[in-house]
């Protein structure tokens, strides 16, 4: 039996780790697929403190090394339930865990556009953020994907930073806001293309374009490209939890900066909770806000 049961892999999972780990709590940590989550992706990240630049995978290495010294365990398997009791029991995909405390920090999944290899370009033109690589595009040529108020806010700022931006829209008119409409139209540098879809990436190893197709005559055009933005929504992974965490209406744990559910031992951290930024320093706050939170809760219950 464990103290600490974190799942998820990725910044806020394993900042809580290394959290709860220094409390001297036992600490077992599950992930599904890559530890590290999304940053991952990135090839260079430069906003993380205490670095000038390293890739995302370094980061996670070096997050992984730090939870191992620290004396957690790790496994590589998907959680498929978390039943609630005094003990709680984590049902995987490899076998069933018990822990006093559970630290839910499964993320959010970047909604992807469903192209035939679309997941080769991540990291190699493919972006998903403009805070994180918008910097990699100065002076440059970049598409943004959607309409809504992530999309527009995406192309404002890559629109500082980038010669030419391309907003691509499925619908024939964007969804944001009106503010943020009118901030985006007075950009001189700012191409809307509505009622259009992107249907291929093009490139090699590395992103060299799209070809759009505009729904109202099927004519397909090659858009030259140094990168593209995703920004199509979020998919947060909380389904499998729902008996024991409070959803809102786009699928988060409702759940405020304490961290802490209405389920007495389950805390949640990281993008998977209802919050408005979402960046690998907010992760790694709210993996250690949960931790000690957690902490206080076995301390209190020993």
């Amino acid at each position: 039996m464990y103290d600490v049961i974190v799942v998820g892999g990725g910044p806020a999972g394993l900042t809580a780790a290394v959290y709860a780990r220094r409390a001297n709590k036992s600490v077992l940590v599950i992930e599904k697929a890559t530890f590290g989550g999304q940053i991952t992706f990135s090839p260079k990240v430069e906003n993380i403190p205490g670095f000038t630049a390293l890739s995302g995978n370094e980061f996670a290495e070096k997050l992984v090394d730090q939870v191992m010294e620290q004396g957690a365990d790790v496994e590589s398997c998907e959680v498929l339930e978390i039943r609630d009791g005094e003990v709680k029991t984590v049902v995987t995909d490899g076998g069933i865990f018990e822990g006093r405390s559970v630290i839910i920090a499964t993320g959010a999944k970047h909604r992807m556009l469903g192209l035939e290899n679309e997941e080769k370009y991540v990291g190699e033109g493919v972006s998903f953020c403009a805070v994180c690589d918008g910097a990699f595009y100065r002076n440059k040529t970049v598409g943004v994907v959607g309409g809504g108020n992530s999309a527009l806010q995406e192309a404002i700022l890559l629109a500082d930073l980038a010669d030419k931006v391309y907003v691509i829209q499925n619908l024939d008119f964007l969804t944001g806001e009106k503010k943020l409409c009118d901030q985006l139209l007075a950009k001189p540098n700012v191409e809307i293309i509505t009622g259009t879809v992107v249907e291929k990436m093009l490139g090699e190893n590395t992103l060299m374009g799209v070809e759009i197709r505009r729904e109202a005559d099927g004519k397909s055009t090659r858009l030259d490209l140094d990168g593209l933005f995703i920004a199509i929504g979020l998919i947060p992974q909380n389904e499998a939890f729902r008996n024991v965490l409070r959803l809102d209406d786009r699928g988060y744990a409702d759940v405020n900066e304490s961290c802490r559910t209405e389920v007495r031992g389950i805390f949640v951290a990281g993008d998977c909770r209802r919050k408005k930024v979402r960046q690998v320093t907010t992760a790694a706050a709210d993996g250690a806000v949960a931790a000690l939170a957690a902490c206080d809760y076995l301390d209190e219950n020993n």
